[in-house]
């Protein structure tokens, strides 16, 4: 008998990290003869774009691992309800079949759990002894059920890193006006809110810290802007690409294409220059800087956590060893925090259909009074997630400052 996995939904630095704990526990387990990869996903599958992963060799895999992105493709496909598609279903179960596939891995979010829930239930109801289980994986990090997911801590970490080395940029001259980095984050403020980890001689970076979770009030915006460049001659802010104002809409939407993905989401973008233009024109200064960190959030392997890559393939074995259980299918592997002081994790499951279609905001206790910056308590739980040793970031210094 043998397996697939396949992924799907936006990549990750560590994603492949998953497969490749999946893959090598079944070589220590031996539980299936094959474990097979489905190129982009639900979509390739259906095309029959299917390799052999257990063909590949330790160094190949080891190379695989330490590779940015989705190793194996990605889609970004919306499975339909059975009814209203029953020739899709047959046609993936046929391949699956044909393959003498027992299980189904899915790497991805909260679409993908819809898919693997979407699956499991076909499956039960028409008796086909295939299991159908999701691995966890996105930068955003909000997966309910889970403390965080897999591709999360390692964005934190570059985005931190980057606001670190952008600020040291910004604060060279004597007259340095303001920069402005803009994270993604469509829906929740997850990435923004790790731009608060990088500091510089034990002072935050960032001066203002802006999430979709707080609608964004202009005025107050361009006081705070102005109160604190007379202060110092200097302003650093941090905004997700996901800032709302007062009526629900985004600050700024991307022209290009339908402005939607095959899942109903806005394509954003432009928040960094939005808030530019507005400080510019507000007369504060005309020194401003934006910059939009986009993809690289989520393909910079080479400023990867630690403990991010570990956990990656913690949920891949985690997943091979519990799909010999009946009750597997369906469920996705979660994380639990077992300790924050000494960090530790462990896996756990918790099922599909109660993570897909569901968001996880970052918790409004956590953002401060004045909706420019997170508290203490955030920082404390993002801490960890970088790397075993809190302190991680780069070690920097400036005789300027």
């Amino acid at each position: 008998m043998n397996c697939i996995i396949a992924q799907s939904g936006g990549p990750t630095s560590v994603i492949n990290a998953s497969v490749y704990g999946l893959v090598k526990e079944n070589e220590r387990l031996k539980i299936y003869d094959n474990v097979y990869g489905g190129l982009n996903g639900i979509q390739g599958i259906l095309e029959k774009k299917i390799i052999n992963l257990s063909k590949m060799s330790s160094e190949q895999l080891e190379i695989f691992k330490n590779s940015p992105s989705s190793g194996l493709g990605s889609c970004r496909y919306k499975l339909k309800n059975y009814i209203e598609n029953k020739e899709e279903y047959l046609k993936l179960i046929e391949i699956l079949v044909s393959l003498d596939i027992k299980a189904f891995f899915y790497v991805g979010g909260n679409d993908s759990m819809d898919t693997t829930a979407k699956l499991s239930a076909f499956a039960k109801e028409k008796n086909i002894d295939i299991k159908f289980i999701g691995i966890p994986k996105t930068i955003d990090n909000d997966l309910m059920h889970t403390d965080h997911t897999p591709g999360f801590g390692s964005a934190a970490k570059f985005i931190a890193t980057s606001i670190l080395e952008t600020y040291l940029d910004s604060k060279v001259y004597r007259d340095n006006g303001i920069f402005i980095i803009e994270t993604m984050g469509r829906d929740t403020g997850w990435l923004a809110a790790a731009g608060a980890l990088a500091t510089l001689h034990g002072k935050p970076c960032a001066d203002l810290v802006y999430l979709p979770e707080k609608t964004f009030n202009m005025v107050e915006f361009l006081e705070d802007v102005h109160r604190i460049y007379k202060e110092k001659n200097h302003v650093y802010i941090v905004a997700s690409e996901g800032l709302r104002n007062e009526d629900g809409k985004f600050l700024a939407e991307s022209s290009i294409s339908t402005g939607h993905d095959n899942f109903g989401h806005s394509q954003l973008g432009g928040v960094g220059q939005y808030l530019k233009n507005l400080i510019i024109q507000s007369g504060i200064t005309k020194r401003v800087k934006a910059l939009e960190l986009s993809v690289l959030q989520r393909c910079a392997m080479h400023c990867a956590s630690k403990i991010d890559i570990e956990e990656a393939i913690m949920v891949g074995k985690f997943a091979l060893e519990i799909s010999i259980k009946d009750s597997s299918s369906g469920h996705m592997v979660a994380i639990n925090r077992d300790c924050t002081e000494l960090y530790s994790s462990s896996p756990f499951l918790i099922e599909a259909k109660k993570v897909a279609n569901n968001i996880k905001h970052f918790p409004k206790e956590w953002i401060n009074e004045k909706g420019n910056n997170i508290t203490e308590e955030a920082i404390n739980y993002l801490k960890p997630l970088i790397d075993y040793n809190y302190d991680l970031l780069p070690l920097y210094t400036s005789f300027a400052l």
